[in-house]
């Protein structure tokens, strides 16, 4: 039964490297929103027996003013738990496990609050591009089957979804933001504000995600401290130390994707990718 004042849950499916984490730091900064980052990392807060990285803010580490403290149960509805935490009615979670909002979905349902699905898809290639350059050891057949699993897997739980949903191209975000914010914020029921897009300022504390587009984020805060969680390996060192903040369509599968890995893409996936596949620079 519902208690106290509804929430909405503002959950992202879809395969990783497809740009989540940009989106939930631009949805995170709609008033009344607090983004969480990939809230399954939840879990392991306070876990000494995992990594920095994934049991702590990716930002401020432990002595974080927001996770520091935080303990969940893993039975009340976590959404009601961090907005109860943070004073926002608006919770943006960038999991995409398919399991993970099935089961959100179902706390959201039962509290009488509601949930929204938004399945972000990215051109394959770009998303393997992304992998192969940061598991150069794993098996690039396996990691194209993979990737073609979890999109499978989102489109079944994107077409089980009962509320608000919005199928989201990230290349039409990096090249249209203004307008697919806007579309996202109507689909949603979020309250549009232009300074959304401008997902480098003011604070986030997110739990995992992805590491470049982070530092771009908290960049005055984690440059230069030895200490940081954030810090850019030498693949990605290049290009995100000198990323400006704007929101921008990275291609960089187009220069980086060797022949042999493109032709294995194009021979198990490119009938799979076909409507995802972007052929354009800009737009």
């Amino acid at each position: 039964m519902k208690t106290g004042s509804p929430i909405k849950g503002v959950m992202i499916c879809g395969a990783g490297h497809s740009g989540s984490t940009l989106l939930g730091l631009i949805l995170g900064r709609a008033k009344g929103a607090f983004y969480v980052g990939e809230g399954a990392k939840i879990r392991y807060l306070h876990d000494l027996n995992k990594p920095l990285r994934k049991r702590a803010c990716k930002v401020c580490g432990d002595d974080c003013p927001v996770w520091s403290d935080f303990h969940w149960d893993q039975v009340k509805p976590l959404y009601r738990e961090v907005a109860a935490l943070t004073g926002a009615h608006i919770i943006v979670d960038s999991t995409k496990n398919p399991a993970w909002i099935r089961a959100r979905s179902d706390e959201l349902t039962a509290a009488g609050d509601e949930g929204a699905l938004i399945f972000l898809q990215r051109d394959g290639r770009a998303v393997l591009n992304s992998r192969f350059r940061k598991y150069p050891d794993r098996d690039a057949a396996e990691q194209i089957r993979s990737w073609m699993d979890q999109i499978s897997a989102s489109q079944t739980a994107y077409d089980a979804f009962e509320g608000p949903k919005l199928i989201v191209r990230y290349e039409e975000l990096a090249t249209r933001p203004e307008a697919m914010v806007r579309n996202i914020c109507e689909v949603a029921g979020l309250p549009y504000h232009p300074d959304m897009l401008a997902f480098n300022e003011g604070e986030s504390h997110p739990m995992g995600g992805n590491t470049g587009t982070q530092f771009v984020a908290a960049r005055d805060k984690v440059e230069g401290d030895p200490d940081a969680i954030l810090k850019l390996t030498p693949r990605t060192h290049d290009y995100y130390a000198k990323h400006s903040g704007d929101i921008r369509l990275d291609l960089r599968w187009k220069t980086e994707m060797s022949a042999p890995h493109l032709a294995l893409f194009n021979d198990m996936a490119g009938d799979f990718n076909a409507d995802m596949a972007w052929e354009h620079d800009s737009k």
